[in-house]
């Protein structure tokens, strides 16, 4: 098999990139891959760079790793590009979080859909859409885009539909869910069977087997409930399960803001959240964790360069999708998982224009996906009102149509639960004034946003939400794990 050439864009995720790379590595026909790196910080690809050729190095590997801020350079002759990028960094996700508040919306995330969710997509949908067209004049002929970046659907939506390029959207909400799962039926490794399908974070266990033998909804409930952990950090799913009669993919806090039911109250949110971790439904929890673990990778570098000197082990590859996918395309060797790709009928009571979330096999011909599920209608109706969203979004984001933009964050289940239309308008001019700098299409709307503000009469608060836990230092943070590790070996 030819060698080929893998381009990473948002590479300075240093973990994450990491583990790709490792995942790829893993494959015996890959060891002689190419894989070019790009990323805004050339900080962060230095030490990134630094990393993996030093695995490279110690496993004695023919593999090649470039880096390089020129983006055009790093996509020019690749067959795969990967996207990890988080446009507007953690300051533009800031507002995304702290300006909703203003307005009573309290987000665990809000990088898929909500108030949150619909800005960074906005953000997202240009720079994706430079993506495609490198792709399209430097990249192989029909070069595959793997987007790993949120928003999942509406990234997707636009490289389908206005950047042309063939691409699949990748996430590992399914896998954590069946991981959870085989825990609480007690399934080893290979006894567990599924069928997840909806649209991204918002995927439905609708057929579960253990040994062949299906598992009934009532089944799933008596297990989480005796759990010891799930039962408290999985509240709201189990709330969920029981009343859907099907188990979600996302995690509690995911969850938690794409309904507009949990999180409208700030006296009920507490009810249904864990505090044990961020992803269990903490106010601004995802943008705590990050802002964290980026100071991490900065002070801990000399750790993650000790560990890449050790020899890789394939059987630690991760569950990720990409290094599946890119070995099922070259070599054949057949992959089920689940991916993001536009619905055209594969699931007959979802929109055919929407980027679903469904099974599929990939071999040399490509992905292969099974047609004609049907989810329950509880299922379809949640996922019918994101998917309403994210196409306004979509096209709000395009035609940089402020008002359109507006109306998407009206119909956003959260926030029509909470804010006013006038909430709405005045919530948007806001975050739209706030992150000008990353949203070219709608320059010609600042002005009269602007305008608007001077004049406000919505009253605003400053408020850190119900359950807002301050960002720890480095120090806090190694004293936590040695802490761990204490517990761990008494």
């Amino acid at each position: 098999m030819s060698s080929f050439k893998i381009a990473i864009i948002g590479a300075g995720s240093v973990g994450f990139t990491k583990k790709l790379f490792t995942d790829i590595l893993s494959v015996p026909e890959f060891h002689d891959v190419e894989f070019a790196l790009t990323d805004i910080s050339q900080h962060n690809l230095d030490m990134i760079k630094t990393i993996l050729d030093r695995i490279v190095e110690a496993n004695k590997l023919p593999a090649k790793v470039t880096a390089s801020t020129d983006r055009r350079d790093a996509i020019s002759g690749a067959r795969y590009i990967i996207s990890c990028v988080r446009v507007g960094g953690l300051g533009a996700y800031a507002d995304d979080i702290r300006i909703p508040l203003k307005y009573g919306v309290d987000q665990c995330v809000g990088d898929t859909i909500c108030a949150g969710g619909i800005l960074y997509g906005q953000r997202n949908i240009p720079v994706i859409l430079d993506f495609c067209k490198d792709i399209r004049e430097l990249a192989e002929p029909d070069a595959k885009f793997l987007n790993y970046a949120n928003p999942m659907a509406m990234n997707t939506w636009a490289a389908i539909e206005y950047g042309k390029v063939e691409t699949i959207g990748l996430c590992h909400g399914v896998q954590h869910g069946a991981e959870q799962i085989a825990e609480i039926l007690g399934a080893g490794p290979g006894e567990l069977d599924y069928v997840c399908s909806g649209i991204n974070h918002q995927t439905w266990f609708v057929d579960v087997r253990v040994k062949g033998r299906k598992i009934g909804k009532q089944e799933l409930v008596d297990a989480f409930e005796a759990h010891p952990v799930f039962s408290k950090q999985e509240k709201l799913r189990i709330d969920v399960l029981k009343r859907f009669g099907v188990y979600s993919t996302e995690s509690n806090g995911h969850l938690s803001e794409y309904l507009p039911w949990y999180r409208k109250r700030p006296e009920e949110i507490t009810r249904w959240i864990d505090m044990s971790d961020w992803i269990h439904g903490e106010t601004g929890g995802y943008l705590r964790y990050s802002t964290e673990t980026r100071n991490w990778f900065e002070t801990e570098f000399p750790q993650f360069l000790e560990s890449a000197g050790k020899p890789l082990d394939p059987a630690k590859r991760s569950n990720e999708h990409a290094s599946h996918i890119l070995e099922a395309l070259e070599t054949g060797r057949i992959y089920r998982g689940h991916f993001n790709v536009k619905n055209n009928g594969i699931i007959t009571n979802l929109p055919s224009d929407a980027i679903i979330e469904s099974p599929g096999f990939v071999d040399r011909f490509g992905i292969n996906m099974v047609a004609g599920i049907t989810l329950p209608e509880a299922c379809a109706a949640t996922c019918i009102s994101s998917i309403n969203v994210q196409r306004m979004s979509v096209h709000a984001a395009i035609a940089g149509d402020i008002d359109l933009l507006k109306l998407a964050v009206l119909h956003d289940p959260l926030v029509g639960a909470i804010c006013t239309p006038e909430e709405v308008w005045q919530m948007v001019d806001e975050m739209v004034m706030a992150q000008s700098q990353w949203l070219p299409q709608y320059a010609h709307a600042v002005p009269e946003a602007k305008e608007r503000l001077s004049k406000a009469t919505v009253k605003t608060r400053d408020w850190k939400g119900v359950a807002r836990r301050d960002v720890r230092s480095i120090d806090e943070l190694r004293a936590e794990k040695e802490a761990t590790k204490l517990k761990a070996a008494s």
